[in-house]
């Protein structure tokens, strides 16, 4: 037996327990998991409203990563990351301490690095490059009157996360002016230098970046109803990447207004986008690696899994989540 964190029941908090340990099989690699994440992914599908919904009891986590304990195709050993072919989705997920993933599915990853950011830098900075070079064609969009002719000016919303925060870092070694919009001064004083802060509740400079219209590119990760009137802060003939929804999942457009704005809304769906996923994998992993592109954690032991689900659907994190199967020790 091993012990996994596994939901019961849509929208509850997942039970720390004793589950089959599992086995692989013909092409499969058995990793004993170190660090697992805790992803936004990984509450949409715990919430049942989501297109997949998994049988239930579900072990969550759809990122990781660990040693290699059997294998055909990786030695024993290895530090691997593990993503992929429906890992808590389809499939019960990292948040254990062994799994089972396809032998393609276990990607090696330099043995120094933390295994907490060996099991999260994939999501967020491969999220991040998709969303600029391959989503919103960053460096390559000409639309007339659009493209400053000194680089673009981006602004990301969210900042503070990790996907935003890794937004940030790539658009700034892009050369583009970057601005993030953070919660508070706490957030606005992690952004990455050279990064302007923009505050949640700077209403004043809210009216004027809509009178301005100053941004070339908005990276939105936050959604929500407000998501309107942040794209009329983009300039004519720019546009909208929109990345994720943790203010909400709804917005409404006035189509007269928006037709007039000619903003585009880019939807990122990385399900649909593994291939340019992988093909940024080496070029970001060296980058992670080499502590150039730098992803925060807060991580807690498998048996905090609830509280760290508790602080991840609160908003209370800056960064990555993290639980440590094997460990006790938290960090706050």
């Amino acid at each position: 037996m091993m012990r996994a964190a596994r939901f019961h029941e849509w929208g509850g908090p997942p039970l720390v327990e004793d589950v089959p340990e599992p086995a692989a099989g013909a092409g499969e690699t058995l990793v004993r998991i170190t660090a697992a994440a805790v992803s936004h992914l990984d509450l949409t599908v715990a919430s049942g409203d989501f297109g997949i919904r998994p049988e239930l009891p579900h072990v969550g986590g759809v990122e990781g990563a660990g040693l290699v304990v059997a294998s055909a195709t990786h030695a024993a050993g290895t530090l691997v990351n593990v993503r992929g072919d429906g890992l808590g989705l389809h499939r019960g997920g990292s948040w254990a301490e062994l799994v089972v993933v396809p032998d393609e599915c276990a990607t090696p990853v330099p043995p120094e690095m933390p295994a907490p950011i060996a099991a999260t830098y994939r999501q967020p900075v491969t999220t991040a490059a998709v969303t600029l070079w391959d989503v919103a064609g960053l460096g390559r969009w000409h639309a007339a009157g659009v493209s400053a002719p000194d680089g673009e000016t981006v602004l990301v919303t969210g900042a503070a996360g990790a996907v935003g925060a890794a937004a940030v870092q790539l658009a700034l070694r892009a050369g583009c002016r970057v601005h993030g919009l953070v919660k508070d001064e706490h957030q606005a004083a992690r952004l990455t230098e050279g990064g302007v802060p923009v505050l949640l509740e700077d209403r004043d400079r809210h009216e004027d970046l809509a009178r301005e219209r100053p941004f070339t590119l908005l990276v939105d990760t936050v959604g929500g109803p407000e998501l309107a009137d942040r794209s009329r802060w983009v300039a004519p003939g720019g546009r909208v990447a929109v990345v994720g929804y943790v203010a909400g999942t709804e917005v409404t457009l006035d189509l007269p207004g928006w037709l007039l704005d000619d903003v585009a809304l880019l939807p990122v769906n990385m399900m649909r986008r593994q291939e340019a996923s992988r093909r940024w994998g080496p070029e970001l992993v060296a980058l992670v690696a080499s502590g150039e592109l730098t992803v925060d954690v807060a991580t807690f032991a498998l048996e905090d899994a609830p509280a760290a689900v508790r602080r991840l659907r609160v908003g209370g994190a800056c960064g990555r989540v993290v639980l440590l199967p094997g460990s006790a020790e938290r960090t706050p």
